[in-house]
């Protein structure tokens, strides 16, 4: 009889796992038709989800609570749906730059006003409640940056609560007792998983709440929800999953959210490859998040091995946007071989609202334990520094007219203007904008953004700019399409 028992248990739970993964190759394949509209980038804005949140006023099965304010005085809503035991709890965008879930949250939304997964919803809204947080931080939100209006880093304020934000986190999560909490995040696009050259994509953590790491039920629940969660990643994003660092951190909410009773799990949304606005990222979030939720709903996540999760690959910070192995330097008469690294960094518009990106050398020397989104090896090559275009040009009008492939063929890879307003920052062709009297220098070193070329026997084969590099025998699409070229006055 006890063998029959355990047989029937192994089938029951074979069929809910081939069950969710049904579940989530559908709503992988599916996505698209609850992806919401309104937001298309990263930078978004309090402004940007009112009229959302107003429209969820209006349906019958979403309550809105505003329950809080940001310093500047930005509303702080509670969108909760769901009649079940259970309680869910997630937040996003703590951290006024982290934003993809935020977005994610919303095609959440539109999956359960649809009416689609008819039986999936009514699992998940009979058994949980689940509460959305979806801004946390509008007051960074507005300029695109990690801290609050105060300055303050609101994930390191869970114990003082100088925040009005810090404060209404605090007081949401006890008045829910949510048993599970969902703490999301973005982490840098430069995290890898552990000894691989593959971004991670998605990390995950189910926080310590003590410095000796215990783990407890809550925790242990916690990391049994990231088990699945990974299984269901490592299905799109193979191997560009990554496990954040547990070292405890007492003054963070997500330790302390553990330590109160909340199985809380926290998800960092990092980088993946031609996907700067993360549009990707949020699919999987809006995938992986799902799926949890039905893990909690028919309590299936009990079954799964807690320990499964020290499987996961340890977050390490070894990737750049542009490597170049093996290229060879001439310095003071001597030739040094060099590994290049290059960092593609975002620069906000006054508005915040779009940017451009402006490179800079990362490092140099032996980078043979690094990786890059791309990573070229140049062994054989020459370093030969871009020259100055030796016609002036009376505006950049005139200067997007010539034909820049043709002056970059022959070595140039800077233009002179007289006339550029004060108010550009870049261009939108390959070559670079110099004033009348600036003069461009040469240097591979940590911080500087050369524009050079590389040469093999004495002909130029490559063009790099700004962190970018075109192959001058392909004159590659994808790398013409981008604003890449700086104004140096």
């Amino acid at each position: 009889m006890m063998k029959e028992y355990f047989f029937y248990l192994f089938l029951f739970c074979q069929c809910i796992a081939l069950n969710a993964q049904d579940f989530t190759g559908s709503l992988y394949a599916s996505y698209e038709k609850y992806q919401e509209p309104s937001l298309t980038k990263r930078r978004v804005k309090h402004e940007d989800l009112l009229p959302l949140i107003s429209g969820l006023k209006k349906k019958t099965d979403v309550e809105v609570n505003k329950v809080g304010q940001s310093i500047e005085g930005r509303d702080l809503y509670l969108l909760s749906l769901g009649s079940g035991e259970t309680d869910v709890f997630l937040w996003s965008q703590m951290h006024g730059d982290e934003s993809t879930a935020t977005l994610a949250i919303f095609d959440i939304l539109n999956f359960f006003d649809s009416k689609d997964f008819k039986d999936e919803k009514s699992l998940l809204l009979s058994n949980l409640r689940i509460h959305f947080l979806p801004m946390l931080n509008p007051d960074g939100a507005e300029n695109f940056s990690r801290r609050n209006r105060l300055g303050i880093d609101i994930n390191r304020d869970a114990l003082r609560l100088q925040s009005p934000e810090s404060k209404t986190l605090k007081r949401v999560r006890d008045s829910l007792e949510a048993d599970f909490g969902f703490n999301l995040h973005d982490q840098s696009r430069y995290y890898n998983a552990n000894l691989t050259e593959k971004p991670a994509t998605i990390s995950y953590l189910a926080p310590a709440y003590n410095y000796d790491k215990d783990v407890n039920l809550v925790r242990g629940n916690a990391m049994k929800i990231i088990v699945l969660m990974n299984e269901v990643l490592q299905r799109y994003v193979p191997g560009q999953v990554g496990r954040y660092n547990d070292d405890f951190e007492p003054r963070a909410f997500g330790d302390n959210i553990q330590k109160w009773g909340t199985s809380t799990i926290l998800i960092e949304s990092g980088g993946t490859y031609d996907d700067r606005e993360k549009q990707r990222i949020r699919k999987l979030n809006f995938v992986s998040i799902l799926t949890a939720l039905h893990a909690i709903a028919n309590e299936s996540y009990i079954g799964i091995d807690k320990d499964r999760y020290f499987e996961i690959p340890n977050n390490d910070r070894k990737l750049f946007d542009l490597k170049l192995k093996g290229l060879t330097h001439e310095l003071l008469g001597d030739r040094y071989i060099l590994d290049v690294g290059f960092y593609r960094y975002e620069v906000d518009n006054e508005a915040h609202s779009d940017f451009y990106l402006a490179s800079g050398i990362g490092d140099v020397g032996d980078l043979s334990t690094f990786f890059g989104y791309k990573s070229i090896d140049v062994s054989g090559y020459v370093a030969e520094p871009a020259k100055v275009y030796p016609q002036k040009v009376k505006n950049l009008e005139e200067a997007g007219k010539l034909d820049h492939m043709n002056l970059i063929a022959q070595g140039y890879g800077y233009l002179r203007v007289e006339e550029i307003p004060d108010s550009l920052t870049h261009a939108e062709f390959p070559m670079h904008v110099i004033s009348t009297d600036y003069e461009p220098g040469f240097e591979l070193k940590v911080g500087s953004n050369p524009t050079f070329y590389l040469s093999k026997e004495g002909k130029k084969t490559h063009y790099v700019i700004n962190g970018f590099i075109i192959d001058l025998e392909k004159a590659e699409a994808e790398e013409m399409t981008f604003r890449n070229s700086l104004i140096y006055r």
